[in-house]
C-alpha cells in the first residue's frame, strides 16, 4: 500500500501548479492532505472521484484557512472528523479513517511562529495528541499518523540547529514531545528505513532562495505504531515534487 502525506500550502493553488496531473501519475492509494484551504465545494466537482478516490474532508470554520482532507482508493470502514476539541476541530487538523488492519490519522498540527498565543495553542495540542495516542494505540490495530507535525525532531532534522534552536519548530520542549511520542509505540518511518541520512528536508522557506539551497526543515511524517514496523517496504522524501513549499512524503507498506 502506497501512502502520501502533503502540506500543499492550499489545495487550489497547488492545482493550477500540477497537483492532479501529478496525483494520477503518482497513483498512491491513500494521500493526506494539510492545509488545504478550502471546502469541497470549492473544488472541481468528481476531480478526485474520477481518479478512483473517495474524498474525506475537514475544513477549518475560518475561510481560506488550515483544513486537511484525505483521499483513499479503499473504503474504510469507520471515519472520524476531528478529536473532540472545539478550539482544534474548528481548525480543521484531523482526520481518521479506520481499515482493516490499521487506522490512517490525517493532522495538521498548528504552528507557534505567529507568536506566543499560537505557541501556547500548540503545546495544548500536543498534550492532548498524545492523550489521545495512548488511547488509540491500545484500542486499534495498528496505526499511521501522517502530517505536517511542525517540528523538527533531531539536529539532523534540520539545516542549521544553532541559529534555529529559540524558533518554533525547533525548541527544546517541542522536541521533547517527539522524543515521548516516539518513545510510546511510534516509529519515525523514514528513519526507520533512512537512520542516518543528512539534509532530508520537507519544508522550505519561500524566502532567500532556501529550497534551491536546501535550507529546510523536514517536519513531515509518517509515524507508525510500533507493530507496523516490519511491514515498513520504503518510505521517502519527494523532493522533486514542488506545488506547495512543501514536498510529499511518501510510505510504502507491505500487506
Amino acid at each position: 500500500m502506497k501512502l502520501i502525506s502533503y502540506n500543499v500550502n492550499g489545495i487550489r493553488a497547488a492545482m493550477k501548479k500540477g497537483f492532479m496531473e501529478w496525483l494520477a501519475e503518482s497513483d498512491p492509494d491513500i494521500v493526506a492532505l494539510q492545509e488545504v484551504k478550502s471546502t469541497l465545494d470549492q473544488i472541481p466537482s468528481n476531480i478526485f472521484e474520477d481518479l478512483g478516490y473517495k474524498v474525506y474532508w475537514n475544513p477549518a470554520i475560518k475561510k481560506g484557512y488550515s483544513g486537511v482532507a484525505t483521499l483513499s482508493k479503499v473504503e474504510p470502514k469507520n471515519v472520524s472528523y476531528g478529536m473532540d476539541k472545539e478550539k482544534f476541530d474548528s481548525e480543521g487538523r484531523m482526520l481518521r479513517l479506520d481499515f482493516d488492519k490499521f487506522s490512517f490519522i490525517n493532522t495538521y498540527f498548528p504552528s507557534g511562529t505567529t507568536g506566543e498565543i499560537r505557541q501556547t495553542l500548540k503545546y495544548e495540542f500536543l498534550d492532548d495528541i498524545f492523550e489521545l495516542s495512548k488511547d488509540l494505540n491500545q484500542s486499534l490495530p495498528g496505526i499511521v499518523w501522517s502530517g505536517d507535525y511542525n517540528i523538527c525532531h533531531k539536529p539532523i532534522d534540520i539545516h542549521d540547529p544553532i541559529s534555529n534552536k529559540k524558533s518554533s519548530g525547533f525548541l527544546p520542549e517541542e522536541r521533547a514531545w517527539m522524543d515521548k511520542f516516539t518513545s510510546s509505540g511510534f516509529d519515525d518511518s523514514f528513519r526507520v528505513i533512512h537512520p542516518e541520512e543528512p539534509h532530508q528536508y520537507s519544508w522550505w522557506s519561500y524566502r532567500a532562495n532556501s529550497r534551491a539551497k536546501n535550507k529546510g526543515w523536514r517536519i513531515d511524517y509518517h509515524m507508525t505504531s510500533n507493530n507496523l514496523k516490519e511491514k515498513i517496504k520504503d518510505s521517502q522524501i519527494l523532493t522533486d515534487i514542488v506545488h506547495s513549499d512543501h514536498c510529499p512524503v511518501l510510505l510504502e507498506l507491505m500487506d
